[in-house]
């Protein structure tokens, strides 16, 4: 599903009014009806039942409008409140303002002091309260009254419906400055908008659904939206069923380079995630004195040894070794915990000017590219790469703190320039693919900040490309199944107690939820 920020999704509404003759004022009666459906679902049936609806003064505020004439028409109790100047409403707004008006439906003013008791009267006897006060078009904070309003929602234990977007977030960013409504549901229009599911935005959203207002699917799939959002419909159609007639050949293998003294746990759990996720075979290169750790924690994976330096990293005597075995395997990933070291970069560079296959990049093997990015550049063949920020920061030299604030220009840039796909993992991870579009996790939790999560998710994305996933789409289908078995994790275990072995094990049951295999 398309992600979009505000000004993406006007121009989709204005494309639907202009070139599909759709008048906008339907829109708005869709968007409203679309509320109402969401409301009776979360309220227990029957009429006796009270809402408070919040207008601004905007189209957000005319979606509002509509949702209070259909309640009203059904029986609903509802107590209506504008805020703003019914001669500054807009257009279609100003339509369903009168029609209101028409039908003798009471709208209250609540644009001073004065009006805020008649509101906290509501909220006594309010089952729910519908959020129209601002939609995607709000930046920049709210202002000292609506601030008061916000809080005051806040403070109530009366649940809140959000249209579009909570009011005080802003679409592009999910920025919040100062006080905002924090939803308990948000009823997103057509597509959602990035600041519904980027920090701290995603904090004020609540459970959200995306509602169909007749919006033409080809403007909702237009290839010039860049942005995604990973979910399991956007990557059930890639797990296609096994046929009879196959054999483990069929599943690819998957070959991991790493390890060295006190690490062996990050090679192995890459490996078992790979075979968890449907590759079928593994080899697992690592130094020889790692081998006996791997083979009794991993019967499944195979192993072959690597020569290893003094510090017990692997050597570059090494190289004909790998060699070889990248002559036998579909997809390598490199770097799982192979520790900084000198040649870790010769190693490195060899690999990627002689892999016949995908590569993955991850830990150690970031950390060795620090000292030449642009080997990057050069490759011969699809690259992803798996960094985290500080990680990234190393092999851009911008700061941490600058990804983190831009992390979807920053990933998508750097994608872009070195010609590579880009898994910058953290809160929401972002897949950015060479060609310029970016995806966006929506699985995953807390619990996942344990080390080897990292690991485990270098294991999917290999298992699938080995099993004939394009590098892009075993990015994105990686990371939600990642999040997703740690999501199942939790739900068991616990975010506390959660770790790395647990997201493994919980891997066939995410594939079955999501594949029916």
């Amino acid at each position: 599903m398309k992600l979009v920020k505000a000004e993406e999704m006007k121009t989709i509404d204005r494309r639907a009014s202009q070139e599909y003759m759709i008048p906008s004022l339907l829109l708005m009666e869709n968007a409203g009806l679309r509320v109402v459906e969401s409301i009776r679902a979360i309220l227990p049936e029957g009429n006796r039942t009270r809402v408070i609806i919040l207008a601004g003064k905007g189209n957000n505020g005319g979606d509002g409008l509509v949702v209070g004439r259909h309640l009203a028409n059904s029986g609903t109790s509802i107590d209506l409140f504008l805020l703003g100047d019914a001669d500054a409403l807009t257009p279609d707004a100003r339509v369903n303002y009168d029609i209101l008006h028409k039908m003798g439906i009471p709208i209250q003013p609540l644009t001073l002091e004065q009006h805020l008791p008649g509101l906290m009267t509501a909220l006594l006897q309010a089952d729910l309260v519908v959020d129209a006060i601002y939609g995607i078009g709000f930046r920049g904070r709210l202002n000292d009254f609506e601030t008061k309003v916000a809080d005051l929602l806040n403070r109530s234990r009366v649940p809140v419906l959000a249209v579009d977007i909570a009011s005080g977030v802003e679409a592009d960013t999910g920025k919040v400055h100062g006080s905002a409504v924090k939803a308990d549901y948000t009823v997103t229009l057509a597509l959602p908008k990035l600041g519904l599911i980027t920090s701290p935005g995603s904090e004020y959203t609540g459970q959200l659904s995306v509602a169909d207002i007749s919006i033409p699917r080809s403007l909702l799939e237009d290839p010039a939206l860049k942005m995604n959002l990973i979910d399991a419909t956007a990557i059930k159609g890639w797990l296609t069923p096994r046929a009879a007639d196959t054999h483990k050949g069929t599943y690819g293998h998957v070959l991991v380079v790493g390890g060295s003294v006190g690490m062996t746990g990050a090679v192995t759990m890459t490996s078992c995630a790979a075979l968890r996720c449907g590759a079928g075979l593994v080899t697992a290169a690592l130094p020889e004195p790692q081998m006996p750790i791997l083979d009794a924690a991993a019967m499944e994976v195979m192993s072959r040894a690597l020569p290893v330096t003094s510090l017990g990293g692997i050597s570059i005597d090494a190289l004909p070794v790998l060699e070889s075995l990248l002559g036998t395997c579909s997809v390598c990933a490199v770097g799982p915990g192979m520790s900084r070291y000198q040649e870790a970069n010769a190693i490195l560079r060899f690999i990627l000017e002689n892999a016949g296959v995908p590569v993955l990049i991850d830990a150690d093997g970031i950390n060795a590219l620090a000292s030449d990015p642009d080997v990057l550049s050069d490759r011969q063949v699809p690259v992803v790469i798996t960094p985290h920020p500080r990680e990234l920061a190393r092999l851009t030299g911008l700061t941490v703190e600058e990804i983190q604030h831009n992390r979807i220009e920053v990933a998508s840039r750097y994608a872009v320039n070195w010609g590579i796909t880009i898994v910058l993992k953290g809160h929401q991870t972002v897949v950015a693919c060479p060609h310029g579009d970016v995806h966006i996790n929506s699985s995953g939790n807390p619990g996942m900040a344990t080390a080897g999560s990292g690991d485990v998710l270098s294991g999917i994305i290999t298992g699938l490309i080995a099993q004939g996933l394009k590098t892009q789409q075993a990015a994105v289908a990686g990371v939600y199944i990642h999040g997703r078995a740690g999501d199942q994790a939790a739900a068991d275990v616990g975010q506390r107690g959660m770790i790395a072995g647990d997201i493994i094990d919980y891997l066939p049951y995410t594939l079955l939820e999501i594949a029916g295999q």
